[in-house]
């Protein structure tokens, strides 16, 4: 390894943002010590914005490489990077979390957790947090992620349950929707980026992995929510609607369902699926009478928080390639996995792509990928859109980042297990 002053610095500055994270609630209660409105208050509240912390440190390196390179060079830089990804989570995520969508989405759980020979509550909780992550491998990994994390937020994160149980069912959450999008190969980003060139297609995926993913998540959902039972007791009824939107008709949410699947079927080319998100925003607009606002604001900081981890992750090539490639099968499972935590996970596998790799490696990497996708919040891409939904329901201070780790350990456990033990198909 011999890297140069710009791979140094934005390795430093990655770490930094890492850092950062970890201390968001910290910056919290600072920004409580100044005067509502003040420039402190409002500096500090920005820095406990845990979306823009990756985007501000981006900006940070893009000063430096100015420094050192000349006024041109990040200009160049930033175009040699793809920012297809953030650009299509930001537009999965606005049309995902639309009312008709979770309205469909709250109806399919119904339905299928009145099979279940279990109390309401209960019921309905288990088969949200098995069936939305698993419809994250046909809808894709941030739709899922939005439509079952507002679920959730309406149904579940109320004033009544327990901080545990918000933390366990968060980290829940990330672990299922980080394996729960391995049935398919177009759904999970750490699988989106090596599917093509190593020739994985759907039954692939479903022989290796899908299987084991649906297993991990049922058997999961179902310690946790037996873990809890205390709490998922009792009456329950879905959370009314607020306000006086009507119930959107079947021809809405067909239509809302066709625009979904446009955007997934064009999710490589940024130019066609912005073209239809413009599209949509103007079909919601003329079906205002069926639809609450479209979440653009927080799918838009969602969408930074990618951009600006990809502009700091894609200079850590200099150091996570030789490790990579210098690991044995086991102690590269578990060695992708830990570092899932403190990298996107779609960086990992990437970066392994680029480095010969025997079939049992190629699938010790991917399976530590979305093992691990659950551990952090930069560690799977969709997980800052559920983390920007569900931060208020832990009070003033978000999410901490050590229970949110300590949430998913056990759901990371089993995935572990279902990965490492069971054989695969065929």
């Amino acid at each position: 390894m011999n890297p140069s002053i710009i791979q140094i610095s934005a390795t430093v500055i990655f770490a930094i943002a890492i850092i950062h994270t970890f201390l968001v609630s910290k910056f919290a209660k600072i920004a409580h010590h100044y005067p509502e409105g003040s420039m402190g208050e409002n500096f500090w509240h920005f820095m406990a914005e845990v979306e823009a912390v990756f985007g501000m440190w981006a900006f940070v390196f893009l000063l430096i490489y100015m420094g050192v390179e000349g006024v041109s060079a990040p200009v160049h830089y930033l175009e040699s990077l793809n920012f297809t990804e953030p650009g299509f989570v930001f537009v999965i995520m606005a049309m995902a979390g639309t009312r008709p969508v979770i309205k469909l989405a709250e109806k399919v759980i119904v339905a299928l957790s009145n099979l279940i020979p279990l109390p309401k509550k209960m019921a309905f909780y288990l088969t949200t947090l098995i069936v939305g992550p698993i419809l994250g491998s046909f809808i894709t990994e941030p739709a899922a992620m939005t439509v079952t994390a507002i679920i959730l937020l309406k149904n579940f994160y109320t004033k009544d349950m327990s901080t545990k149980f918000k933390y366990a069912t968060i980290g829940l959450l990330f672990v299922n929707v980080s394996i729960g999008g391995t049935l398919t190969h177009f759904a999970a980003p750490p699988v989106l980026m090596v599917a093509g060139k190593w020739g994985w297609g759907m039954s692939h995926m479903f022989s290796a992995f899908g299987y084991k993913a649906a297993i991990a998540c049922i058997i999961s959902a179902l310690v946790i929510s037996f873990y809890f039972k205390n709490e998922l007791l009792g009456d329950f009824k879905l959370a009314e609607d607020k306000g006086t939107k009507m119930l959107p008709p079947v021809w809405v949410t067909l239509i809302h369902i066709i625009f979904l699947a446009l955007v997934v079927l064009t999710a490589h080319h940024m130019v066609v699926f912005i073209g239809l998100f413009l599209f949509f925003l103007g079909f919601t607009t003329v079906t205002n009478e069926y639809q609450d606002e479209v979440q653009v604001k927080s799918s838009l900081m969602v969408g930074f928080f990618l951009a600006g981890l990809i502009v700091l992750g894609s200079e850590q090539k200099w150091w996570l390639q030789p490790l990579i490639s210098g690991l044995s099968d086991q102690v590269l499972y578990f060695g992708s996995t830990a570092l899932t935590g403190i990298t996107d996970n779609a960086a990992l596998t990437y970066l392994g792509s680029l480095v010969e790799l025997t079939e049992s490696a190629k699938y010790f990497l991917v399976a530590g990928a979305v093992t691990g996708g659950g551990l952090t919040v930069i560690a799977n891409a969709p997980n800052p859109a559920g983390y920007g939904i569900l931060k208020d329901a832990f009070g003033a201070d978000g999410i901490s980042p050590m229970g949110l780790l300590k949430g998913a350990l056990f759901p990371t456990l089993i995935a572990i297990l279902c990965f490492e033990l069971l054989p695969t198909l065929g």
